[in-house]
Order: C-alpha cells, then sequence, then structure tokens
C-alpha cells in the first residue's frame, strides 16, 4: 500500500527557491550604484586600515621642498610645510572613516535600544525620550558639534563621544516608529501567551524585525559623519594638525588657491566629496533593494 503523496505547492520547491534566491543575488550586483558604492566604501575602509602603512612617505613629515606641483615624485604635490599630499591624503581615512564609523556603530546601538524601549513601552518614558529629542534635533547640527567639542576638548575620543551624542536620536526616531509598529503584530500577541516577558519580547522578537530602517541609517550616518568632521577641522574645532585629515587639509590650503596652488585643496576635496557620495550610494542602494525584496 502507498502512502498517497500531496501535490507540491507552487513557489515551494526547493530548487525553485535557490534559483529564486540566485536571481536576487544576480540582480543585487547589477544594480550600478549599488557597486560604486560597494568598491568606494571598500576602498575607504581599505585606507583606514592600510593607508599610513602603504603611503610612499610619513604624512606628518615635511619630506621635500615646500608647494611643488604634481609630479613623479610626488603624485599630488607638496604642500606649504613639504608635507606629501598623496601620503596624507591617503591615510586621512584612517581619522575621518575611523572616527565616522565609531560614531555611527555607537548612535546605532545606544539609539537602537533607547528606541525599541521608547516604542515598546509607551506611556512617560516614551513621551520623555522623544521630547528629548526634539530639542537636540532643533539645534544646527554643526553648531552643537561645536559646542559639544569646545566644552569636552579636542581629542579624537571627544569627537566620536560628540557625533555619537548628536546621530543617535536619528536612530532614535526610526527605531521606535519601527517598533509601534511591530508591536502590534500578532507573533508579538503569540509570545506573550506563550509567557514571554515584555522584556523577552521586545529583545528577541520586536528588536530583529525592527532593524531594518537603522541598518539603512548607518551608511548615511557614515557619510555625515565624516562631512561633520572635515567640517569641524577645517573651521579649527576637530583634528588637530599635524594629523592627516581631510578637513584640515582643506583649510590650512585654502589661502594658497590665490596663489596658483590648487592641487593642495583640491585632492583632499575630491577625496572626501568621493567617500561621503560612496556610502549615500550604498545606502541608497540598500534602501531601493529591501523596498522592493
Amino acid at each position: 500500500m502507498t502512502i498517497p503523496q500531496a501535490p507540491p505547492v507552487e513557489g515551494e520547491h526547493p530548487l525553485e527557491n535557490l534559483a529564486n534566491e540566485k536571481l536576487k543575488t544576480k540582480r543585487w550586483f547589477h544594480d550600478p550604484l549599488l557597486v560604486v558604492g560597494i568598491v568606494i566604501v571598500g576602498v575607504a575602509i581599505f585606507l583606514a586600515a592600510f593607508g599610513e602603512a602603504i603611503a610612499p612617505y610619513d604624512p606628518t613629515v615635511p619630506v621635500g621642498p615646500p608647494s611643488v606641483p604634481p609630479s613623479s615624485a610626488h603624485w599630488f604635490g607638496t604642500d606649504t610645510s613639504g608635507l606629501d599630499v598623496f601620503s596624507r591624503v591617503i591615510s586621512a581615512p584612517r581619522i575621518d572613516v575611523t572616527l565616522a564609523v565609531s560614531a555611527a556603530l555607537l548612535s546605532g546601538i545606544f539609539g537602537t535600544l533607547i528606541g525599541l524601549m521608547a516604542g515598546f513601552y509607551r506611556g512617560v518614558f516614551s513621551s520623555l525620550v522623544m521630547r528629548i529629542s526634539d530639542v537636540l534635533q532643533a539645534f544646527p547640527v554643526f553648531i552643537l558639534a561645536m559646542v559639544l567639542v569646545a566644552l569636552s576638548g579636542r581629542n579624537l575620543t571627544n569627537l566620536i563621544f560628540a557625533l555619537t551624542f548628536l546621530y543617535t536620536p536619528i536612530f532614535i526616531r526610526l527605531t521606535r516608529a519601527e517598533v509601534l509598529t511591530q508591536r502590534e503584530r500578532s507573533y508579538v500577541e503569540a509570545a506573550r501567551a506563550a509567557g514571554n516577558s515584555d522584556f523577552k519580547i521586545a529583545l528577541k522578537h520586536v528588536l530583529p524585525n525592527s532593524l531594518t530602517p537603522s541598518l539603512i541609517q548607518l551608511s548615511v550616518t557614515v557619510g555625515f559623519g565624516i562631512l561633520l568632521t572635515a567640517g569641524l577641522s577645517f573651521v579649527g574645532a576637530g583634528v588637530r594638525p599635524p594629523n592627516p585629515e581631510w578637513g584640515l587639509m582643506i583649510a590650512n590650503s585654502a589661502p594658497q588657491l590665490v596663489l596658483g596652488e590648487w592641487w593642495t585643496s583640491l585632492f583632499p576635496g575630491i577625496a572626501v566629496s568621493l567617500t561621503v557620495v560612496g556610502f549615500a550610494a550604498l545606502s541608497n542602494a540598500i534602501e531601493r533593494r529591501v523596498a522592493t525584496s
């Protein structure tokens, strides 16, 4: 006697599922914006880790005559102090990218957890968190960053904490909005009926389903962090010289533009612009793919 088999359900065949997954993966990498973002972000991260090691010259020590235009010996020329511009440009991600990534990760962690609690436990705590976020976001980001750095001191640790403080409200709002939707889903009621505490439901069930907006925002926040770090250094409130940092290089070279020394500010300007565009492109591509998946 043979046991009758249930008819196969359309779309559930393992081979079809595997083919669909492969097709989705191919579509991801056929997106030019995604590829550009991955390449630029990959190069930026590589230079943040190894840029100073592969630089042809020490980025903080004069290596030749001052204000030499680009040549075979110095690809991007030298600045007014005789520092090799190319070595400084590829060494700068160690500060710019590291600061921005560290601040983005910290603000993402703190903001996501606070937003989770504010969205899941509605009441006085949620209202207080949102009002504080409103107050922080009411101030111009750049001005508030200058104030925080001036009060805490110009060093890398304080810069990371200042950026983290500024960007945390963004993640709080994104996570809270998503949690407010997720907490009404049937799986939350099922978990509660199974005897799970609210705290366990929030961390184990609601949080994993509420991470998508914050993960997409991370790449954008890194780009904003790079811009803000460069801006603070440009006005003298960020990284101290002679550390290689894009904003500081542009600030020191700006007066030389009227003398025709364009290379000392052009190359770091291109570097910071490309890096920010790369992180923004990556975030935009991921957001569009997640929305259509």
